[in-house]
């Protein structure tokens, strides 16, 4: 995990990294990575990650954090945002106000190098 947050961090055309603070503390983070894809018409970028402590939960900072999110993806002439959430996430209804809608495929992966 080390070696692909330093990938990222030393290479800005892959993504961005933000903590997300309150009152100088760190209470999160929020992950942006990008693609290109001809079906959904240019560059693309990828909630990749975010988290917020729980005790910080349910008081908008995730909701104020997409918004940045989506700031920074037009800023960065991204033409749509997409992300993965696992069934029965809270997070899901999050989402879902924001504009994110569910997608009828089902996205899947194959690993070219180790997982472990």
């Amino acid at each position: 995990m080390r070696g692909t947050l330093r990938g990222l961090l030393q290479d800005c055309s892959l993504g961005r990294v933000w903590l997300v603070c309150a009152n100088h503390e760190s209470i999160g983070y929020i992950v942006m990575t990008f693609d290109y894809s001809l079906e959904y018409r240019g560059k693309g970028a990828w909630l990749d990650e975010l988290f917020v402590k729980p005790a910080f939960r349910g008081k908008g900072i995730g909701s104020e954090a997409l918004e940045f999110f989506e700031n920074t993806a037009r800023e960065q002439v991204v033409s749509v945002i997409h992300l993965e959430v696992n069934h029965g996430n809270p997070a899901l209804e999050l989402y879902r106000k924001l504009g994110f809608e569910d997608h009828p495929r089902y996205l899947m992966s194959k690993w070219l190098v180790n997982s472990a």
